[in-house]
């Protein structure tokens, strides 16, 4: 085993995540190992304790612990099937960057007993100097659209910044049981990682609680199915861990087929809508280098499309309104 590691962040890591840092430092590092070093206070940021979400500022010194071999070797050989897989779901691609559709039910990262996750094939998409892909955000497992994937470390850099400094417009499809009211609104509440009978998952709490991290999203209704169902426009500000899907069920119109967050008793959808959760990143859109602005949508998911199809609602008719409310508070 290496021994343990200090290392400095670069003027270019500034304001880096600490999971991300490690994921461009040490890529082949499994997810759910960092967890577990930091979880147990063998990652620390000038000697304290720290947590995944971290942010680092250039002149930190990271404490990294021993690294197995296993845990530190090269890059595996690319996977044609990963490959070709991959560049199926590419919406947009420059020399800095690609825009994935990611699929309903694929984990864009590792954890427990998830073997087959969108970061673990990147490695089949090598830059011209052999590097890995990185990771600028994230979405989870059920829910699919939009993810931007840098080619590069200055690249990550470049857009972790765009994304931190709310430059980059998120637009969330959803749709929901009942509708919300009033059919605009800004929704803001402290959100924390919570013990619950179900285990452990986001919710709302005081101001103060230990873990506690304000959260702030948009939503817009675009239409209704006789009241039972809403089409749903969400414009996150803030990227907290299940954000949209807790803020809708606060407002007591739960995102269909949410797993985790759906509130409604004796609630049944009906037989024909589809399986599975029904949020997707629509669209995405940033600036570029070269000072142009990306606005790139992704196709609904075949689930959520059937759910369209059945309840009248035509994607290709609507994409923002200008009425909808804009992100034009940090609180």
């Amino acid at each position: 085993m290496s021994g343990v590691q200090h290392r400095t962040v670069s003027r270019q890591e500034d304001g880096m995540r600490l999971d991300r840092w490690f994921a461009a430092n040490y890529p082949d590092l499994p997810f759910s190992r960092l967890q577990k070093l930091i979880r147990t206070g063998q990652v620390r940021v000038d000697k304290g304790r720290a947590k995944a979400a971290t942010r680092l500022s250039s002149g930190q010194i990271v404490r990294v612990p021993p690294i197995a071999p296993a845990e530190n070797k090269p890059p595996r050989d690319a996977n044609p099937k990963d490959a070709a897989f991959l560049r199926d779901l590419i919406l947009y691609e420059d020399k800095d960057i690609y825009v994935f559709n990611k699929p309903h039910g694929l984990a864009v990262q590792g954890g427990s007993g998830t073997k087959r996750h969108l970061d673990g094939m990147l490695a089949a998409l090598p830059n011209d100097k052999g590097e890995k892909p990185r990771l600028v955000h994230r979405l989870d497992r059920d829910t699919s659209g939009c993810l931007l994937v840098a080619k590069t470390r200055s690249a990550a850099s470049h857009f972790g910044k765009v994304f931190r400094s709310r430059s980059a417009r998120k637009i969330y499809w959803a749709i929901t049981a009942h509708v919300p009211q009033p059919k605009q609104g800004r929704l803001s509440c402290f959100l924390a990682r919570q013990a619950t009978e179900d285990g452990e998952q986001m919710q709302v709490v005081d101001q103060g609680v230990d873990g506690a991290q304000h959260s702030i999203s948009y939503y817009s209704v675009i239409d209704d199915a006789a009241g039972q169902y809403g089409w749903v426009s969400l414009k996150p500000v803030t990227g907290r861990t299940h954000q949209l899907r807790v803020h809708m069920a606060q407002l007591g119109t739960p995102i269909l087929n949410d797993p985790r967050y759906f509130n409604i008793e004796n609630w049944e959808p009906a037989e024909e809508v589809g399986k599975g959760l029904h949020l997707h990143a629509r669209r995405l859109s940033l600036p570029l280098p070269s000072g142009k602005r990306l606005d790139i949508s992704a196709p609904l998911p075949p689930h959520m499309q059937k759910t369209f199809d059945l309840l009248g609602f035509d994607a290709s008719r609507y994409d923002v309104r200008e009425t909808d409310p804009e992100e034009e508070v940090e609180a």
